[in-house]
């Protein structure tokens, strides 16, 4: 007997509801866009302009400005220069625990694959955060899978506390909160919530997350705006590209950050262009079409659409591509990742989400950034 899935539009019990129409507008223009509906003309019409509208944006992440990647990049090179000079932030994520309540089909944490679970005791966080520190960097990223019953708010806020110890900005990487919960993280000490919704196509998602409190398709969109609610200074946005229509999802994703900034104009914002990647008993798992020349024109979409705002490229890529885009679009990198629980002092607890293509470690990153006459910057924000 088939079992009754749950309605991905409805909110499960403790949800918080708050009043917005960003869903709505979002999906609205979302549904509205037809990418093949735009020519050349349009594209070097968006180019000409200083500030794009949402038609220009839309343009520019049609098939029609295939041809000017070139000149998209050289204008993305002058605007992240302006806003952010020649300095590319380095970070590196940390697993605390992979346990995940969620059945989503594309990812390794995934709750119905057979990986080894673990988390980190509070002293063993201490150990990795100190280890990490060790390299330099001052920028680090908790990440956990999406349980709350072994990783409750309570448990990752003791690791936050920990790693305001050793680093000036810390960024979460976590389920979905309300936003009190938020809050109670922020006083903890966080700086910064990353949420991918994954694919804003709401059928397909329905399709990809088959159970669990990830299925619930608002919650999940209105995260940054009750992080932004409970008083976090910044939020990053995201699509997993490849997993439905690569240039609508994206649209979506820039959408959603610019209203963002709209309502809350004191945000910092930021994107990740994360793709498909294969992961423990699933080698196939790769993006449907979207190729390196896709992912680049996605990024200078949002480069050229959202100029102040900072876009990360993760070790999903490989390191030809990351040091390609750096300076040029991204701001932000990571480097001497381990995306297994725990993995840089000490054995890794738990298998990886997924497998990374650039296992550079910080002093080779941090010399490739020096390489291309940009400045590797470790910590742009001060904890008073």
């Amino acid at each position: 007997m088939a079992m009754k899935r749950t309605d991905p539009m409805v909110y499960q019990k403790g949800m918080e509801i708050i009043a917005s129409d960003i869903l709505d507008k979002v999906l609205k223009h979302v549904d509205n866009y037809d990418y093949l509906n735009y020519s050349q003309s349009d594209v070097k019409q968006a180019l000409s302009k200083e500030h794009l509208s949402l038609e220009d944006y839309g343009a520019l992440l049609s098939p029609a400005a295939t041809p000017y990647l070139e000149e998209m990049a050289k204008k993305a090179v002058v605007e992240t220069r302006k806003h952010f000079g020649n300095s590319i932030c380095l970070f590196t994520p940390l697993y605390i625990a992979n346990y995940c309540e969620n059945n989503c089909v594309y990812c390794g944490f995934n709750c119905k694959n057979k990986i080894r679970r673990g988390k980190l005791s509070i002293d063993e966080m201490e150990v990795e955060l100190k280890a990490i520190a060790k390299t330099g960097l001052k920028e680090i990223l908790i990440l956990t899978g999406e349980s709350r019953h072994h990783s409750g708010v309570e448990y990752i806020g003791e690791g936050i506390k920990l790693a305001t110890k050793y680093f000036s900005t810390v960024g979460i990487e976590i389920y979905p909160l309300n936003s009190d919960e938020y809050a109670y993280l922020r006083k903890c000490g966080a700086d910064f919530v990353s949420v991918y919704q994954e694919t804003y196509n709401s059928i397909k998602y329905e399709q990809v997350h088959l159970s669990g409190s990830k299925r619930v398709f608002p919650y999940r969109f209105y995260s940054q705006e009750r992080a932004l609610i409970g008083g976090m200074r910044g939020v990053s946005f995201g699509a997993l590209l490849g997993l439905d229509d690569f240039r609508k999802d994206a649209y979506a994703t820039g959408l959603h950050a610019y209203f963002m900034q709209q309502k809350y104009p004191h945000a910092e914002i930021g994107f990740s262009t994360p793709r498909l990647r294969p992961f423990i008993n699933n080698a196939d798992n790769n993006p449907n079409d979207v190729h390196e020349k896709q992912l680049l024109q996605v990024m200078l979409a949002y480069r050229l659409f959202m100029p102040y705002a900072g876009i990360t490229i993760s070790t999903r890529e490989r390191a030809g591509f990351r040091d390609h885009v750096i300076g040029m679009v991204a701001t932000k990198i990571s480097a001497g990742v381990s995306v297994g629980v725990g993995g840089h002092e000490q054995d890794e607890k738990g298998d990886e989400q997924f497998e990374i293509s650039d296992p550079r470690s910080v002093p080779e990153v941090h010399q490739m950034i020096l390489d291309r006459g940009l400045q590797p910057v470790y910590s742009d924000y001060i904890r008073v």
